[in-house]
Parts: C-alpha cells; structure tokens; sequence
C-alpha cells in the first residue's frame, strides 16, 4: 500500500449563507418577509429605511456593493451562491424606480384614525361559558374543583375524551368526584356538553327534551349505525312500529347538535393581502406587484463614511460584515419579487381562459411548464408559489391554485384540470333530488356522458376534499 496526492476538476454548488437566505426569503409569506425585514432593521445597523430613496442613497449602495463584490471576486463561490442558474444580475436602476413611490397610508391627513372600539369583538369561549356555570350553580368546594378540572378536559367540540382515570390521576382528585360532578355537568348548556363519545352526547340531548324518550334512547344506544345508514326500514321492524312513525323521531335525532362545542368555536377572520395584481386592460392582462408595506431598505451613510475614514480593525470588521449582510438582504428581496413577478406573469399566460371565464376554465398545469417558460427550477416556482396570493377579476387566489393535474377526456378532446372536474362534481351534488341523492357511481356516469372520464373512487375522493357527505348521508327524509 501506497500514499499518494491526486488532482481532479470538478464541479459543485456551494450552498453559502447568502444562498440559503435567499431561499429562505423566497418561500416567505409577505406577512413573515415584511416581519424579517423589520428584524433585520432593529438588528443591523448598516440598514435604513426611506420612504423615498434619492440618487445619493442609490449611489451610496451602488459603490458599497461594487466594492463587497471586488472584495469577493477571488472566492470561487460567489458566481453560483449569488445566481446557481444564471438569473439577472441586480439591478440597481430598477430598484431605485421601483422604490420612487412614497408606500401607500390609505389614509389622508385629515381622516380620522380608526376607533378599533367600535370593531374588535370580545367572543365568550365554550370554556368560559362553563365556568361561568359553575360559579352559578352553587357548587360546594369538592364539586368546584372537580368541575374545574373537567372543564379544562373539554375540547373544541365540547367532549372529554381523556378517560376519568387519567383525569383522576393527573389531578390528584377522586375517581368518584369526578363522576358526580360530570353528571352535573351533564345538565349544563349547552345540551350534550361533556359528553365522552357521540352516544353519550345524543342521549344527553334526549334527557333535555320534555317527552317520552323512551323509543328515541332505544334508537341510539341500538341503532345508532342505523340511523347514520337511515336504515329505517330495519329500525321500524325492531321497534315493530310504522316507518313514517320512525321517520318521524329520526328527524328530532337529526336535529340534535353531534358537536355541542360548535357554537362556542372562534370565528377568526384571517385577511390576506394579494402579493401581485393582475387586471384587464384592453384585450390583455397586466400583472402588478404589490409593493404597499414592505421597506424600503437603504445604506446608511454614517457607517460607510466611517469605514472609508478607516476605524480599528475590530470595528472594521464589524462594519464589513454588517454590510455584506445588507447588501445581501436587498438582493434578495430584489430576487424574490422578480421571481414573483415572472412566476405570475407566466400563470396569466398559461391560464389565459381562467382570467376570461372563470375556474370552470381552469387548465391542467404542472410546475414544469412554469418553470420551463421562465428558465428556473421547478423547485424555485415550488417555494414561489406558496403562501403568495394574486388578486385577479375572478377573486384572490394562491399561486398554487392554479397547478392542476389532468383528468382525461372521452372525446380524445383536451383534459379537464382536476380543479374544474371537482366543481362540475360540487354543481351536480348541489342540483340532485335530496330524497334520492347521487352515488359517486352515479356521479361518475354523468360525468362520462359530459367528456370526463373519472372512476368512481376518484369521485369519492374530490367529494371528500369538497367536504360533501356520502350519497346515505344527504339523503333527506322530509
């Protein structure tokens, strides 16, 4: 055996920090960018914000980014860190244009500032409601803790799935306690809360209304899967009654609410701000980004007039790398919104009939075409793509939206987006004969007669993500 030194060429990507920021601000929301960039302000001295950049503040950042760059053009990294697939350089220019514009308030100086008195609403939780019952049910102090430590095991849906033993375990109360106490529970509002399974919950309900329940508790602990199936037929020849006289106590079972928590659950409105514009002008489509909140990042001019002075070498460094940290940043965020804009730019033209008719006109559309139309990496349009919203004439939609698989055609014609079938599968659903809903079989068939080849599963499964029940669950028995 022999030792011996050898030299090869080859090639590979470094994956520097400046790289991995750059992806990392790629697949940002704009909520988590416009949070990363007032981070970086707070942090980084070097950066400024300006509502309006002057020609010194792109010059001041013209010259610190030639000179980084001068200082970097010996590491062979540089080229494949700051563009792996030979994008656009940056352009100073550009930036500078696109960051004229003061950011839009919305407000002028004379409008009054929002009184958020008058719209942010205190909403009682399903658990407040309960302790508030507590407190006027006049609990002893055994029965107090125990309902406490009930009510904290209640979920969003008002059951207690925990089992007693544990619950008696962990918090150190009596088995028994528990028990007496969760029948008094059992009477609270609202009806069924405190349940431990969905029997339990329905018979709850059953014990509030003020009639003979005798037939409807013998339904549910017997024939609970019946009456899911509306097997009336079977549940009358048990009872040994008429079918219409079991149809008619199966409407109050129906009536009654599986989730008792439901009401209590928080209604939060989640906002989004569109990321890019697309509107109509003439016969075409215009695509606009929006550029309302983000900073505008500049170079401060004290710290590069004292790195020219010359400081120690401590301070120096320091300085340095607080610079190529944000010269960094700001090619990025430059990075970012023109890949936004040409991700965008690229789904206007590939989905030209959506814009002009709707999502019935949806097209099947993969990341490759995307990412084969503008020269980038499918990966690239993947992150591009998430959590950005285009506002268009059709509505607000994710970027992801429009990437549909293919359903065939029976006609040999052009396929149908996955996308588009699921919302002919939502219209047939919406216009069936409640009493005698559609099988997914059924469903399946219509579709066939209308050029769209599907197998029932397939329907099953859209059905599914459309959140719409089986055909034995619609089924309307009045």
């Amino acid at each position: 055996m022999a030792l011996k030194q050898t030299m090869s060429l080859g090639q590979n990507l470094v994956i520097t920090p400046q790289l991995q920021q750059a992806i990392k601000l790629l697949q940002m929301s704009r909520l988590e960018l416009e949070s990363n960039v007032r981070s970086e302000l707070e942090e980084n001295p070097i950066l400024e914000e300006s509502e309006i950049l002057k020609d010194e503040d792109l010059q001041r950042a013209k010259e610190v980014s030639e000179s980084m760059e001068a200082r970097e053009s010996e590491a062979p990294e540089t080229t494949s860190s700051q563009d792996p697939q030979k994008q656009d350089e940056f352009e100073w220019e550009s930036y500078f244009e696109q960051n004229q514009k003061p950011p839009q308030s919305g407000m002028s100086g004379s409008e009054e500032i929002m009184n958020y008195e008058n719209v942010i609403r205190a909403y009682e939780t399903l658990h407040d409601y309960l302790y508030w019952q507590v407190k006027m049910g006049g609990f002893g102090e055994h029965e107090e803790r125990a309902a406490d430590a009930l009510i904290s095991y209640v979920d969003d849906d008002g059951y207690i799935k925990t089992p007693l033993e544990q619950i008696a375990a962990e918090e150190n109360l009596p088995i028994e306690d528990l028990q007496d106490t969760l029948e008094l529970i059992h009477e609270f509002d609202p009806p069924g809360v405190g349940a431990r399974d969905l029997k339990e919950c329905m018979l709850i309900q059953a014990k509030h209304l003020e009639e003979d329940t005798t037939d409807l508790v013998f339904m549910i602990n017997n024939h609970l899967k019946d009456l899911e199936k509306k097997n009336f037929d079977g549940i009358a020849k048990a009872l040994n009654k008429d079918v219409r006289e079991v149809i008619e106590m199966c409407k109050i079972i129906y009536s009654m609410e599986p989730k008792p928590g439901r009401a209590y659950a928080p209604q939060d409105t989640h906002y989004v701000t569109p990321d890019v514009y697309v509107y109509k002008v003439g016969e075409d489509y215009s695509v606009s980004l929006n550029e309302d909140g983000l900073p505008r990042l500049k170079i401060s001019n004290f710290y590069k007039n004292l790195l020219k002075e010359g400081s120690n070498k401590k301070d120096n460094e320091y300085i340095q790398e607080k610079l190529k940290s944000a010269i960094w940043l700001i090619k990025s965020i430059h990075q970012r919104q023109r890949t936004i804009y040409k991700v965008s730019e690229s789904i206007v033209k590939h989905q030209r009939e959506f814009f002009d008719k709707g999502a019935g006109f949806l097209k099947p559309m993969i990341l490759r075409d995307i990412a084969n139309d503008i020269g980038m990496h499918e990966s690239t349009v993947s992150r591009v793509t998430t959590a950005k919203y285009m506002h268009t004439p059709q509505g607000i939609y994710e970027l992801k939206y429009f990437f549909n698989s293919g359903i065939s055609s029976t006609s040999g014609g052009e396929a149908l987006a996955s996308e588009s079938v699921k919302l002919k599968i939502k219209d047939l659903v919406g216009k069936e004969n409640p009493k005698n809903p559609l099988s997914d079989q059924k469903i399946a068939q219509m579709l066939e007669k209308d050029g769209i080849q599907i197998a029932r599963r397939t329907v099953a499964k859209y059905r599914e993500i459309l959140k719409i029940l089986p055909s034995s669950q619609r089924k309307k028995v009045y």
